[in-house]
């Protein structure tokens, strides 16, 4: 029985491990078949690759894309990808300049709440071209005023605290149509996560599918059995693929490689049909 992880982040967006790190991790985790889904870059693809035929794992080509549906952050996972199609390209570098922006205004923000050289202490963690919130929850971290990522968040980086900075990200038509121009199935990442009532998320799901999406993650990290068979039935409802990933970013983290629970039988997983 294979072991897929198909929701996974390294140093190319923000995670802590390199791609290939990451790959020599997700062996010793006994994973099989893993996806590289940093936020909204495919640059540590090229180095996963030749780490993962080394390795015997199967690499999913991946992407999480940022959306703004009515003004919430949903995070869309492209799985399969080609991570050269120009399409795609172009949409994630037009995603950079808007976190580029953010993070500016991030810094003045957060410079008014007592707290100097943030896009400066950021940048220290930064290493490709993505600069996240994940990054400035770092340097929090290291000037002592949280304890943790997790609080930095909380306390500094969400909506309604001294750094948040609204963004308008791509539009769920638009991520859709990069994912599957680019040759990828389109996933709903982590649903249980968003604060969204359920009505609500039922209208985002009928949009999502309406839009080409096919898959959402049933199984991720942290999930008890019942919220894996409330995603389950959900499933069935819209007549989405069932994918199960970890979110991982750190070894320090509870979100750890290929922990996870089996899908339930009653779904029709992602990767069914397919080569990976």
């Amino acid at each position: 029985m294979r072991v897929y992880d198909l929701h996974t982040h390294s140093t190319a967006s923000d995670g802590v491990l390199a791609p290939s790190a990451l790959i020599r991790r997700a062996k010793n985790r006994s994973v099989d078949t893993l996806a590289l889904t940093d936020h909204d870059t495919v640059g540590g693809i090229a180095e996963a690759r030749p780490a993962a035929a080394a390795e015997s794992i199967r690499l999913v080509a991946g992407v999480e894309i940022s959306v703004s549906w009515q003004e919430h952050l949903i995070h869309v996972i492209g799985l399969g990808i080609d991570e050269t199609d120009n399409g795609l390209l172009r949409g994630l570098d037009s995603l950079r300049h808007r976190r580029d922006d953010r993070a500016e205004q991030m810094a003045v923000r957060l410079k008014k709440a007592s707290i100097p050289s943030a896009l400066e202490g950021a940048r220290r963690y930064q290493t490709t071209d993505i600069l996240s919130r994940t990054h400035f929850a770092r340097y929090l971290v290291e000037i002592g005023r949280v304890d943790s990522v997790d609080e930095a968040f909380k306390q500094f980086l969400n909506a309604g605290t001294p750094g948040h900075v609204p963004m308008q990200w791509a539009t769920l038509a638009e991520a859709i149509i990069w994912i599957t121009d680019a040759g990828g199935h389109a996933v709903v990442a982590h649903p249980g996560r968003y604060k969204i009532d359920e009505t609500l998320l039922y209208r985002f799901l009928e949009a999502f599918v309406e839009s080409g999406g096919i898959g959402i993650e049933v199984v991720c990290s942290n999930l008890k059995p019942d919220q894996i068979n409330r995603f389950a039935g959900i499933a069935r409802k819209y007549g989405l693929k069932a994918s199960a990933g970890s979110d991982f970013h750190s070894p320090r983290s509870n979100r750890e490689l290929g922990r996870l629970a089996p899908l339930p039988e009653n779904v029709v997983p992602v990767w069914q049909d397919r080569d990976w």
